[in-house]
């Protein structure tokens, strides 16, 4: 369950990074609003689950999982270039990420 709890965590991040492009500086009321409730909401539930899991990998899980949803979503969403290479760096943080998963 606390595995659960951290991706859930991390897709509330990925949201907060993402909502930050439509706050406009936090001078936008409603994604300002979305993007602190996001914050919030990841936050509690990384402190939900490091109860059970390392701190240190359930942080390293938590911002990996932000960094990878943030850039796919900058790219898609947003239409921010991403080479290649890039695609391929992100793919080497999912696979640290399943790293972590399956040695922890």
């Amino acid at each position: 369950m606390s595995w659960f709890i951290l991706v859930l965590a991390g897709l509330a991040e990925i949201g907060w990074a993402l909502g930050m492009k439509y706050t406009e500086g936090f001078t936008r009321l409603w994604p300002s609003l979305g993007t602190v409730a996001s914050m919030a909401i990841s936050v509690a539930l990384l402190g939900i689950a490091v109860k059970s899991l390392p701190l240190g990998v359930a942080y390293a899980v938590w911002t990996g999982i932000g960094i990878i949803g943030t850039a796919i979503g900058g790219a898609v969403l947003l239409g921010e270039p991403m080479s290649v290479g890039q695609l391929l760096c992100v793919g080497l943080i999912l696979a640290g990420i399943i790293g972590l998963k399956i040695l922890g």
